[in-house]
């Protein structure tokens, strides 16, 4: 096919850019195109377009720098390098996007290495898990520039391709991540007598010569007395990054430092003993070590200032609520002396000891909160600080109160511990929105337990009847047939074995039936549409229709969860617990079946992942996932149309994948139009009126199960 010319390229880039009501020139992107061949052209052209799609004006630099990407790039580098725009984009906004198209050329040359490098996207969900892992203060991982921390959060690099195996550039992110965990907990961010860390070093190397030099020496020397410990208490960890280093051809240690390696190695050892031996080094700085961090001190004092400020106050909170339990009065709360008592502990530098709490000589039983919370203080005090011991009743430092606030997603702190982050497909990209959709799981409400009564009593009869024929699904036999052995003759077999042997055959000796126990291996997860298109009728509908399903299900040993779902954005998407797969079907849940009621809009893809999880941990051998909806998913943002349901397809088959059977039973009489595409054309059923909802639901799940 011949190239397209440059009158041609410009009137399709003037398609592609079409998105934009400011019309955007394209004549120095067809210009520029112009020599390429066709199928560079249309390369360039399609990957354009996937950008526009996302926001033109990605979508205009991509065709501008597409010229100078198309020699460098193959097809898949060039795919990778238009999504990691548009990750930015998604993360950080637009001018971070843009900048990163223009980096073609830096890109390009890093291809090679990010083929056999690893992402943060791809590992942060196992780093997560092995940081849990480890010890002291909850800290969030999130992607950087560069590695730091600020002593609440551990920030790494977007990408590891150092060295050339996967695994290995694999061990380097544990082992960069280790080192942000390990100046935490082992005190290098330690507050000494309330003291910020930046006023100590900036004290010591205040009268030094070469401030750079001498900070690059602490450095070194705090990842000495780390690695110390580490070689104490983790060993595997130590010889893991101590292979890194080799690798690399860094010695930990450098040449003359032996005596302050010596000196490092107590178990007293703190920062201060590293900031001693600034004094009695000399020489060149050592070379930077392949795990070592960008110390942000600034950062790190801000973080320090403002938790010891709220931790103080929820501590003396929490005292001030002990004492208010163990019912003193007032004046005996503000006279009352409370003291810690540290139990001894070999080696305290390696671990937070243990605290036992006395009030007036005598050991009290903390709240299961406070023992976060005083792991916490002591990690950046080493004690407990006798000003902290005083109890405040100031209700603004509520850990309860403060926990809630945490969970204002408008208020910019989805990413604290309790939310869950899941990617979105946007299938006009053809690739995932990272970290996109944020849901939360909240309590659902308490509703009047007389509704399920009157459920039961509404629908007497058809209760019954539900209940007897799911009694006959628990006791149904399964008929083999062909055995060897059984309990009577299998009249198929019987009659083809006599063929067989009037053809001069071998006759088979399987001409038995056996009559087998069923043992029923399910697991079911209820998903129930709360969208504000639900209210009335239709929300009446759903919860008789859970009643009718639970009373039957007591009948059977299927192992059933329900969980309703609602949201408003990306950012605040919810499922609500009615009952757990380890939950008895009680009072308790009977009240919550009774409190659902309709809530803001049908984010459906995020909640079928999060259940698709919680489904996937429940042992059984056939796994389902049965919706409860009377719409289309829609939301109050982007999230509609194509897109919504495109996702919602996605999140099904992501479902399928790991086992589990989707099914969806919805009200909706237009939903033939979208439910096929999403469910396939045996995956769901529609009921053609709301007050046949109960009748159908139970029926449909003996169904589904037998």
């Amino acid at each position: 096919m011949h190239p397209l010319s440059v009158v041609e390229l410009e009137q399709r880039l003037d398609q592609v850019l079409e998105l934009d009501l400011v019309r955007l020139s394209p004549e120095q992107a067809a210009q520029a195109l112009a020599p390429f061949s066709r199928e560079q052209q249309e390369r360039a052209l399609h990957w354009s377009q996937i950008a526009a799609q996302a926001h033109v004006q990605i979508g205009q630099q991509i065709s501008i720098h597409a010229a100078l990407a198309l020699p460098l790039m193959s097809d898949e580098v060039m795919g990778r390098w238009v999504y990691h725009a548009l990750d930015l984009y998604d993360r950080k906004g637009l001018f971070p996007a843009i900048e990163a198209v223009k980096s073609v050329e830096r890109y390009a040359a890093e291809a090679e290495a990010r083929a056999r490098g690893v992402g943060f996207d791809e590992t942060v969900g196992m780093l997560s898990h092995f940081l849990q892992g480890l010890s002291g203060r909850h800290l969030q991982i999130e992607e950087g520039e560069s590695l730091w921390t600020d002593s609440e959060k551990v920030f790494l690099p977007s990408f590891v391709g150092h060295f050339e195996q996967r695994d290995d550039n694999f061990q380097l992110y544990k082992a960069q991540l280790v080192t942000l965990w390990a100046e935490n907990w082992y005190g290098t961010w330690r507050l000494v007598q309330g003291e910020p860390v930046q006023t100590r070093i900036s004290q010591w190397l205040s009268v030094r010569a070469d401030k750079v030099r001498d900070l690059a020496f602490l450095q070194r020397l705090e990842l000495i007395r780390i690695d110390v410990v580490l070689k104490r208490v983790f060993p595997g960890i130590f010889r893991q990054r101590n292979r890194l280093l080799q690798m690399v051809g860094t010695p930990l240690i450098p040449s003359g430092w032996e005596y302050a390696v010596a000196a490092l190695s107590d178990l007293q050892a703190s920062l201060e003993t590293s900031l001693l031996w600034l004094d009695r080094l000399d020489g060149e700085a050592p070379a930077r070590l392949c795990y070592q961090e960008i110390w942000q001190i600034e950062a790190v004092d801000s973080a320090a200032r403002a938790r010891s400020e709220k931790e103080r106050g929820s501590f003396q909170y929490l005292l001030w609520k002990m004492a208010d339990e163990l019912q003193l009065t007032e004046q005996e709360q503000q006279q009352a002396k409370f003291e810690w008592h540290q139990k001894e502990n070999g080696e305290q530098q390696e671990s937070v000891a243990e605290v036992e709490l006395l009030l007036e000589d005598q050991p009290v039983a903390p709240p299961e909160i406070m023992n976060a919370l005083t792991r916490s203080i002591i990690q950046d005090f080493g004690e407990l600080p006798p000003e902290y011991l005083h109890p405040v009743g100031d209700a603004q430092f509520d850990p309860e109160r403060l926990a809630r606030n945490a969970q204002d997603v408008w208020g910019g702190t989805y990413h604290e511990e309790g939310a869950f982050l899941y990617d979105e497909w946007d299938g006009s990209r053809l690739n995932y929105r990272k970290g996109w959709a944020v849901l939360r799981e909240m309590e659902a409400k308490l509703g009047d337990g007389n509704f399920v009564e009157e459920s039961i009593h509404k629908y007497q009869r058809l209760v019954g009847h539900l209940r007897k024929s799911f009694e006959a699904l628990r006791s149904a036999d399964l008929l083999l047939k062909r055995q060897e052995n059984g309990d009577s003759l299998d009249v198929d077999a019987v009659v083809d074995a006599m063929a067989d042997h009037q053809q001069g055959q071998e006759m088979s000796d399987r001409l038995y039936l056996q009559n087998r126990r069923h043992n029923r291996s399910i697991a079911v997860m209820l998903m129930v549409d709360m969208s504000g298109s639900t209210k009335g009728w239709i929300n009446d509908a759903e919860r008789e229709s859970l009643v009718l399903l639970c009373e039957a299900l007591e009948a059977l040993d299927d192992r059933y969860a329900i969980y309703g779902f609602s949201g408003w954005t990306r950012k605040r998407c919810e499922v609500f617990p009615i009952k757990r797969f380890t939950e008895p079907y009680n009072e308790t849940v009977k009240q919550k079946i009774a409190g659902i009621e309709s809530q803001d809009y049908t984010r459906m893809g995020v909640a079928i992942r999060h259940l698709t999880a919680l489904l996937n941990g429940a042992e059984a051998r056939t796994r389902l996932l049965i919706t409860l909806s009377d719409g289309k998913p829609d939301d109050s943002d982007d999230y509609k149309g194509e897109y919504a349901i495109e996702d919602t397809r996605m999140a099904l088959l992501e479902a399928r994948r790991t086992g589990v059977h989707p099914f969806c039973i919805t009200i909706d009489q237009e939903g033939q139009e979208y439910l096929s595409h999403m469910y396939g054309p045996a995956g769901y059923t529609v009921v053609d009126a709301v007050e046949k909802l109960p009748f159908k639901v139970a029926d449909i799940y003996r169904r589904l199960t037998l």
